[in-house]
């Protein structure tokens, strides 16, 4: 017993650190008419010879990539979201072999549909499908928005401009949640990565192996990330997005993980059991973390956050148990904010926290590697550095070098008529490649 009391002890110091970063958050995403490649009045005066003209800087083109596959009944309010966006030069939908109508809607609404070539082996159809997108967007910057995400007129602005502080940005949506039961179960869950990793928007960048990054909304330099061949080092992962910012964080890049909650809405599932199977296969992140810290966070959220509540509901709390239920009351109540419509689900939220720690330690044992009819194979590691693997051959580990138009190339006679695009200048930033095949930090001097 006084074991267990020390570990709860030192576990609930742990959250309290963790939580303790939540008064130095970063702002969240705003509306602004900032372009990433605009210099303020006093550069550009400086960086101008005697004499000369103020230059006229020309804003990034942006691209924005959906990947989907049988997304016809989500991906329509995202797109007309995207068509009404100033912003926005070119909308591209990679079609991932749907089995419905994603691809005939998408070019209807005036998007530029690819009809996404054979998942090649080894490779999850997300970072495949991304892949060929960010091949075929002719913009400077690249957005990749899930089909189920809901734009706010400002959030491709907003991201480019970020762009400016960091080389990988990720934004955290607010979250549609119909019902009580829906609402208390996916609060249970969100909960449990505050608990690991603390809030949105840390002001001082994590570890690169403890960075996590929301795949529903990133954004990047296109020529950066195909020169650090994101997506290809990180193709059998299915937490590609913890995956694809943890290595690149490792190679140098600065990642942000920021809260878009004013600008971005996410209508994940349609149901408590929905949010159990889908969301709860990835919870545990298993497949980008080290068995070491697995086992960590593993206990800190039975100790914190499900042991309380088994105590409370047995009658038997002790003065630590009540303390961390009062916290987690707490964190339920400033977790409201995370959703459109916070109802009395996320209140009841703590209630569920043993089922969410259930779920997570199930995930970690018994992962499922499956999504939308397809099974893909264990076959991913995790290095000591944080630099995520999938098993990629040697040769292509060490040169650093992109592959040529082989099966990984988008043929580009796949791309339908239907497309939407703005001409206009562009500029590069280029991205670079160290001798030892990781990718270096992109350059963001132009942004300066």
């Amino acid at each position: 017993m006084r074991v267990l009391t020390a570990l709860q002890a030192a576990a609930a110091l742990v959250v309290a650190v963790r939580l303790a970063r939540g008064r130095n958050r970063l702002p969240p995403l705003t509306v602004t008419r900032d372009r990433l490649s605009a210099p303020t009045h006093a550069q550009a005066a400086r960086d101008r010879l005697p004499g000369q003209a103020p230059a006229r800087t020309a804003p990034p083109r942006v691209s924005v990539v959906i990947p989907a596959r049988d997304e016809e009944a989500r991906i329509g309010p995202c797109l007309s979201a995207l068509l009404a966006d100033p912003d926005v030069a070119e909308i591209i939908v990679v079609d991932d072999e749907s089995r419905d109508g994603t691809a005939c809607l998408a070019a209807e609404l005036g998007a530029k549909v690819i009809a996404g070539a054979p998942l090649p082996e080894g490779w999850v159809g997300k970072q495949w499908a991304l892949k060929q997108g960010g091949e075929a967007a002719g913009g400077d910057v690249v957005v990749t928005l899930d089909a189920d995400a809901r734009p706010a007129p400002g959030l491709v602005g907003a991201l480019t401009a970020a762009l400016g502080e960091y080389d990988l940005v990720s934004a955290g949506p607010r979250f549609v949640c119909e019902g009580v039961a829906e609402q208390a179960l996916h609060a249970s869950f969100l909960a449990t990565l505050v608990y690991r990793f603390g809030p949105i928007g840390p002001s001082a960048p994590p570890a690169p192996h403890r960075t996590v990054a929301n795949g529903q909304c990133t954004a990047f330099r296109r020529t950066a990330m195909l020169d650090a061949r994101g997506f290809a080092r990180v193709r059998g992962h299915m937490a590609d997005d913890v995956a694809l910012a943890r290595t690149l964080a490792a190679d140098g890049w600065s990642v942000g993980f920021l809260d878009a909650g004013g600008l971005l809405e996410v209508d994940m599932h349609d149901s408590a059991g929905e949010v159990w199977r889908e969301w709860g296969r990835s919870l545990s992140l298993r497949d980008v973390t080290a068995p070491g810290w697995q086992a960590a966070d593993l206990a800190v959220v039975w100790l914190t956050a499900a042991l309380p509540v088994l105590r409370l509901v047995t009658g038997r709390p002790t003065r630590l148990d009540l303390a961390l239920l009062t916290v987690r009351s707490l964190l339920a109540g400033a977790l409201r904010g995370s959703y459109t419509r916070p109802g009395p689900g996320v209140l009841l939220s703590p209630l569920l926290d043993p089922l969410a720690a259930l779920r997570l330690t199930q995930a970690t044992l018994r992962p499922v590697r499956s999504w939308r009819g397809r099974t893909y194979p264990a076959t991913t590691t995790v290095s000591r550095l944080g630099q995520v693997t999938t098993g990629t051959p040697p040769e292509q580990a060490t040169t650093g070098e992109r592959p040529g138009p082989d099966a990984t190339t988008m043929p580009p006679e796949r791309v339908t008529t239907a497309t939407r695009s703005r001409p206009g200048p562009t500029a590069t930033w280029p991205g670079r490649v160290t001798k030892g095949g990781n990718s270096a930090p992109p350059d963001r001097s132009a942004a300066r």
